[in-house]
């Protein structure tokens, strides 16, 4: 059953891509769940290749290609589903893309990008090698509900797991931190060292202790609610790290050194050198649409998926820091974004628009945008009602030697590759 399935699948991504509607890498996953719902089971029942899932709500996408550039630039064989398409439908169709004429995987590395809600189902059908968990913030709320949800289910899950899954956990971050109490797995800690806040930002999502639920205090803060954390009543504090610093990142942002450290500690923990890792990672690019650069009639575009408070602030420090002028936001309200668009508050514009030359807003919901930058003491901007037009006026505008950062949500930031590259993504 498993070997038409598969045979199946291969055709449908061969035609997706052949008339350009996709790379095939949800449906042919969904059929065959929906045809052999043990299919995943199944296909990695005998398998040779130790498996690797990130989760959290930002950062799984760069962390796994960081996972990625790192492994196969030492001689390893690496599959991932590299489209984004983190649910179980997107797992599926990697591993049918991935199985060569013979029906094998013939794979070192699996590395999977999982979706937050989505970790304790597929746990229940694979058990990985690794789990690295990055952070949890608030994120479509009408999708998953509060932070302490996610928390909750996956603690629950993480305490089945077999012996033989190797934890890797952002001590930063106290629910993600919290996993590691009273598992019986090895579990490693990241953090950074650049933390020089005092208190929580405004927009914070976990500032209760996951013990005793007090309000945790804070030595210092990297932003939202990750830092050296300790709650005064039970005594739970921030696990000791086992890195906090690495001598080179490809990317800029203190987000993304969060996501190197991660990929960094797994590394480290499969034998491979400092050396052998930074020099994979000059080789590295990034994924789309996370700080990838994109020419689009003979200018630069560069993409930062920004997709909530956290990411949104995150996203405007490193444009900030990249010297940015010229800035353009996109906000839609679809099922991958949430409907619910009330986060924009919680972003700090106030602050981090202070140094553009030129604002435009375009999206779905840009005039729920155009208000949220009103109220932020905003006044002079450009609005666009069609993405389209938006991105070729604003890129015949500029200069042939900036760059247009756009910042969109996630479908916006499909759509948005779609008119770059004439192509989608999913």
């Amino acid at each position: 059953m498993n070997l038409f399935l598969i045979l199946f699948g291969k055709i449908f991504i061969f035609l997706s891509n052949l008339v350009n509607l996709g790379s095939g890498s949800t449906w042919p996953g969904h059929v065959a769940l929906g045809i052999n719902r043990n299919f995943l089971k199944d296909a990695v029942v005998k398998r040779k290749f130790k498996i690797i899932f990130v989760a959290g709500t930002n950062g799984k996408t760069t962390t796994g290609k960081f996972l990625q550039t790192i492994l196969e630039a030492n001689g390893s064989r690496v599959f991932q589903n590299n489209s984004g398409a983190n649910l179980i439908n997107g797992i599926a169709s990697s591993i049918i893309k991935n199985y060569n004429i013979l029906g094998k995987l013939n794979y070192d590395f699996a590395v999977f990008e999982i979706d937050e809600n989505n970790l304790p189902i597929i746990l229940e059908t694979i058990s990985p090698d690794f789990i690295v968990c990055l952070n949890l913030f608030r994120d479509q709320l009408d999708r998953y509900g509060e932070v302490n949800t996610i928390s909750e289910k996956w603690r629950n899950a993480f305490l089945k797991l077999p012996k033989k899954t190797k934890l890797i956990l952002n001590a930063d971050d106290p629910k993600i931190a919290y996993l590691g109490e009273n598992v019986k797995n090895e579990t490693l800690y990241f953090g950074v060292k650049t933390i020089k806040k005092n208190a929580p930002e405004h927009a914070s999502d976990s500032i209760y202790c996951s013990k005793c639920s007090a309000n945790l205090e804070y030595k210092s803060i990297a932003f939202s609610h990750l830092g050296d954390w300790i709650c005064p009543k039970c005594g739970l504090k921030r696990p000791l790290l086992d890195i906090n610093f690495f001598s080179f990142c490809p990317l800029p942002g203190l987000y993304n050194k969060y996501n190197l450290h991660a990929a960094v500690l797994t590394s480290k923990s499969l034998g491979i050198s400092n050396e052998q890792i930074i020099r994979a990672l000059k080789s590295f690019h990034p994924a789309f649409g996370r700080q990838e650069i994109v020419e689009y009639k003979n200018k630069k575009i560069q993409i930062f998926l920004s997709k909530n408070p956290a990411s949104f602030n995150q996203s405007l420090n490193a444009v900030n820091e990249l010297k940015a002028k010229h800035i353009f936001l996109v906000l839609n309200d679809r099922i991958p974004d949430g409907r619910d668009v009330s986060w924009i508050w919680d972003v700090d514009f106030e602050n981090n628009l202070k140094n553009f030359k030129k604002i435009s807003v375009a999206g779905d919901r840009v005039y729920d945008m155009a208000l949220r930058l009103k109220y932020a003491g905003i006044s002079d901007f450009i609005t666009y009602e069609a993405l389209s037009d938006a991105t070729t006026k604003e890129t015949a505008l500029l200069a042939s030697s900036d760059i247009l950062y756009i910042l969109p949500t996630y479908s916006a930031m499909l759509d948005l590759r779609k008119i770059l590259i004439g192509k989608k993504i999913l």
